[in-house]
């Protein structure tokens, strides 16, 4: 018997062949999901440590951007994440430029 969870069965959302799957891959589904606000939340918080830098480099007579500096990141991204963490830090960067 498989667990209903609004008009669609837990097996049938997961597409899990048993009920067991289906379980294992909600819980760790909804751990996904904390993880991701988790993850968000982070983001969040370095776009707002950026805009401090920004707006000190900006106040200081300086450029918004340190392309040296986002090198640095991407290239940290990449040997931890491989080349798609490139993607990923190219996105983080994006979002935390331009906010001052």
């Amino acid at each position: 018997m498989s667990v209903t969870t609004s008009t669609k069965t837990l097996t049938e959302q997961t597409g899990a062949r048993t009920d067991e799957a289906a379980s294992l891959i909600g819980d760790a589904r909804e751990r996904i999901d904390a993880l991701d606000d988790r993850i968000i939340g982070l983001i969040q918080e370095r776009m707002a440590v950026s805009a401090v830098i920004q707006e000190a480099r900006i106040t200081s007579g300086g450029r918004r951007v340190n392309l040296a500096r986002e090198m640095e990141v991407l290239a940290h991204y990449r040997d931890a994440l491989g080349k798609p963490g490139t993607s990923l830090a190219m996105t983080m960067l994006e979002l935390c430029r331009g906010r001052v």
